[in-house]
């Protein structure tokens, strides 16, 4: 699962970072630092990491989402003469920060997946515990949405997404219910889509943990924002900006996004270029996944260019 589990309720000005105690520990910001959040999602990391790198200190938020960008800067209000807010993509980290007249950054940290303020807002359409528009865009401004892929995609298409993203194991089933269904009518909302993934699904399937149509609508968020295309373009970059002793820190929420980091991290290393801070992937506390269920998943890895 992603850093915010499904739950009910409205839009939030505020969040649980995830692993915050960990990111400060091994990231270790400070005074002076110019640290790119690419991820700032509502802010609550940068936060944190803006009490500790002080006045001189400066601030990069990125985020492709535009209404979490604009509540992050109602929260951060207090240090905006320290912050840059940009509206894009963090794989296009490099041109962000020459724009910006920054030749490199000190710190890097990158979270992936939703927060609660986009998976509670049921016209973004990314849950499938509230009826919405099937959407799924992180960044409104895209043209492909996941009604678009469900409506317009073969029925072999559908099946590799929901198996490559989702790690659904009856993604035959429930490409051919999809194929079916919108043979009669478009599929327009979440809940559709819900119905249709949960008749597709054996009888046993339900006695999983998860809902059956988590893999489903995991997938497809990920094939509309192309997510796993981002991570492994932004990486490739924040290694090249990333200052010498500078750490980069990323918190991944599946094992599509954490396989891709460990890669791209012992590339490096066994390069000779940085060295791993962690070994193995950091997890949250006992403690912290008993009050924040978001954090369950998550797994934290950071490395150190040399």
């Amino acid at each position: 699962m992603d850093r915010a589990q499904e739950s009910g309720g409205g839009e939030e000005r505020s969040h649980i970072p995830v692993m915050l105690n960990e990111v400060i520990e091994h990231l270790k910001p400070a005074p002076g630092n110019i640290f790119v959040d690419g991820t700032l999602g509502l802010g609550g990391h940068a936060k944190a990491v803006l009490g500790l790198i002080g006045e001189k200190g400066r601030l990069v938020g990125i985020d492709r989402d535009a209404r979490a960008l604009a509540v992050a800067k109602m929260n951060l209000a207090a240090y905006v003469t320290r912050c840059d807010f940009v509206y894009d993509n963090y794989c296009h980290i490099d041109e962000i920060l020459a724009r910006h007249g920054i030749r490199a950054a000190d710190r890097i940290l990158l979270d992936l997946g939703l927060s609660s303020f986009q998976l509670n807002d049921p016209s973004r359409g990314f849950s499938f515990r509230a009826e919405g528009p099937l959407d799924m865009r992180m960044d409104q401004e895209s043209y492909i949405s996941a009604f678009d892929l469900v409506n317009s995609l073969s029925q072999e298409e559908i099946s590799l997404i929901l198996k490559d993203f989702g790690e659904e194991r009856w993604h035959r089933r429930i490409a051919r219910s999809i194929v079916e269904r919108r043979s009669h009518k478009p599929i327009e909302t979440t809940k559709e889509l819900s119905d249709i993934v949960l008749r597709a699904m054996p009888h046993h399937a339900g006695r999983e943990k998860i809902h059956p149509a988590t893999r489903t609508f995991q997938a497809l968020r990920i094939a509309v924002n192309r997510e796993l295309e981002a991570l492994e373009e932004a990486l490739g970059k924040c290694g090249a900006v990333l200052a010498a002793g500078g750490r980069i820190g990323v918190i991944s929420f599946h094992s599509l996004e954490d396989r891709i980091v460990k890669q791209k991290f012992r590339d490096w290393a066994r390069a000779g270029k940085f060295r791993l801070i962690t070994k193995k992937p950091l997890r949250p506390s006992e403690c912290e996944a008993k009050s924040n269920p978001r954090a369950r998943s998550a797994r934290l890895r950071i490395a150190e260019r040399i």
